[in-house]
């Protein structure tokens, strides 16, 4: 079973016309949310995606985009840490609230 944070709020996009279906996004992802299909990336799984941004870092045609470090993957580290500070340096829904 894959872990959803919180539905429809992921920062996520794939330009699928840039992509060159090398599959890293696939290698490195965590939590699965890409496939291959036709020679290209797709995401299968958008909420599932905890916005490490290690997909977009290491796309190396740039055709992944997150905003890493405003989703509820920094807010359970923060927790875990002892930390005070939320999720979200916005006003925006994600885990902290």
């Amino acid at each position: 079973m894959k872990m959803i944070y919180l539905r429809n709020v992921v920062t996520l996009r794939l330009d699928a016309d840039k992509c060159i279906g090398c599959g890293l996004c696939r290698e490195v992802c965590p939590h699965g949310v890409f496939a291959l299909s036709e020679g290209r990336s797709r995401i299968t799984d958008r909420d599932a995606c905890m916005e490490c941004g290690a997909c977009a870092r290491n796309c190396p045609v740039d055709a992944l985009w997150v905003q890493n470090g405003v989703g509820c993957a920094v807010g359970i580290l923060n927790s875990a840490l002892g930390r005070k500070s939320g999720c979200c340096g916005e006003k925006q829904a994600c885990c902290c609230g």
